[in-house]
């Protein structure tokens, strides 16, 4: 059996606005979202992206944390999917998966391995247009990609 993937609304947003969602294909071939991610993104999924509700209810200490529906019902399925790995990035969300031992990753991380896998040739053309984006890289975690895909600014 393969490894269940788990992407959030952010993840697919900006990938969509950098017009890069073919990324998570090549990377895994199958994608699970939830009917509130898959709501909140708007667009039409990729054949590759599977629609997959949770099967309980978002637990009290997800809604506590006052994340997004989307948020807190992708983190609902990798609750029910242990090992699975969830593509998470806003701060919050990723937080309070890690409290739960849900495995994380992030867009940058996906940029990072699509590099080491042979699949770009380069990260800094993503961070650039990511940059023209409303989502925010700070210098150091931008320097961290870059090291981390072993490239230079």
């Amino acid at each position: 059996m393969s490894e269940i993937i788990i992407a959030d609304t952010s993840c697919l947003i900006l990938l969509e606005k950098i017009n890069f969602l073919n990324i998570l294909e090549i990377l895994f071939s199958k994608v699970a979202v939830t009917p509130e991610v898959s709501e909140e993104f708007g667009y039409t999924l990729p054949d590759y992206i599977e629609v997959s509700p949770a099967k309980n209810s978002i637990s009290y200490m997800i809604i506590d944390a006052k994340l997004g529906k989307g948020e807190s019902s992708a983190i609902q399925l990798a609750i029910e999917n242990p090992g699975c790995l969830l593509i998470i990035d806003e701060l919050k969300g990723r937080k309070l998966a890690e409290s739960l031992d849900i495995r994380i990753t992030g867009a940058l991380g996906r940029f990072i391995e699509a590099k080491l896998r042979g699949h770009i040739k380069s990260i800094k053309p993503i961070l650039l247009k990511v940059k023209e984006t409303d989502f925010r890289i700070s210098e150091e975690l931008e320097l961290k990609a870059l090291k981390l895909a072993k490239e230079k600014k």
